[in-house]
């Protein structure tokens, strides 16, 4: 896959981070992008899952009944934008009665307290990811990034996203393209 330049709508596809990125926030990162548009761009990371916060953790903290066994499964670090903030990016097998937003055909995603308590209640998305806080760059901002070789874009697929190990996942992004991480350089450069 070629990298986008200009104006190209990055909505649905998948940033990886550059080594040498700079922000340790950012460091090996894979970014499911949510939205981008002329006025700016949203985005998951979808491999960073927290050490801290596990899915029975958060619901108890919200008060939110579980019956489902979640045990196993981890909140992530979806950005440092509004980290008090949860997203679950999931499979298109369940919308919210209040919203959800269809970003692809094969991943949506669900902002509002209703998935939680659904996924506590086992009537959730069959695959999801929940992650607290999100990327968010202003109008121009990601556009410059990746002109500065700070991020590789690939094709958002769902497998990525669910069925690879988190720890894997930024090698497997890197692979979806061709490009071997020990080929990758800090340095950018352009023709």
């Amino acid at each position: 896959m070629t990298q986008p330049t200009g104006t190209t709508n990055l909505t649905g596809h998948m940033l990886i981070a550059m080594p040498g990125m700079g922000d340790p926030r950012f460091e090996h990162s894979v970014v499911f992008m949510c939205d981008h548009s002329d006025e700016g761009a949203m985005g998951l990371i979808i491999n960073k899952p927290s050490e801290e916060i596990d899915m029975p953790t958060l619901l108890s903290q919200l008060s939110i009944d579980m019956v489902a066994d979640l045990s196993g499964h981890q909140a992530h670090f979806g950005g440092p934008v509004e980290m008090g903030r949860g997203f679950v990016l999931h499979s298109p097998d369940y919308a919210s009665a209040v919203t959800t937003l269809e970003v692809t055909d094969e991943l949506h995603m669900t902002a509002t307290l209703d998935v939680l308590e659904d996924l506590g209640a086992g009537t959730g998305p069959d695959k999801w990811l929940m992650m607290l806080g999100y990327a968010g760059w202003g109008a121009g901002q990601l556009e410059q990034e990746i002109t500065q070789n700070g991020w590789l874009v690939c094709d958002g697929a769902p497998e990525l996203v669910f069925d690879v190990k988190d720890t894997d996942k930024w090698q497997a992004a890197l692979e979806t393209l061709g490009v071997s991480a020990l080929a990758l350089s800090a340095m950018g450069g352009t023709a």
